[in-house]
């Protein structure tokens, strides 16, 4: 197994190059058994998986933005329950 890393684009990008070897007297079911077993053991697809579904970190605005919000929220409820007011208003459909 050989495996060469190379950075682009500020990228970490793994090429993987996994051999198997046909041994003697060795059917072709278990010889692709054998490289799925490498394969798998060698992290490729969950790495791929990973950066396939990984998502972008919120910024700092947003979270600020989203904390202000369920602040003003929340006092606006408290205040609506003091006043014995419905909360249904607040609701979005």
């Amino acid at each position: 197994m050989q495996i060469n890393k190379d950075y682009a684009n500020f990228n970490l990008l793994m090429v993987v190059t996994i051999q198997v070897v046909k041994n003697k007297n060795e059917s072709p079911s278990s010889l692709i058994r054998r490289f799925t077993k490498r394969v798998q053991e060698s992290g490729v697809v969950k790495t791929a998986k990973g950066r396939r579904y990984k998502t972008r970190n919120i910024s700092e605005y947003k979270k600020k933005k989203n904390t202000l919000r369920r602040i003003t929220k929340r006092a606006t409820v408290e205040r609506l329950k003091r006043l014995g007011k419905s909360l249904n208003v607040l609701r979005k459909r």
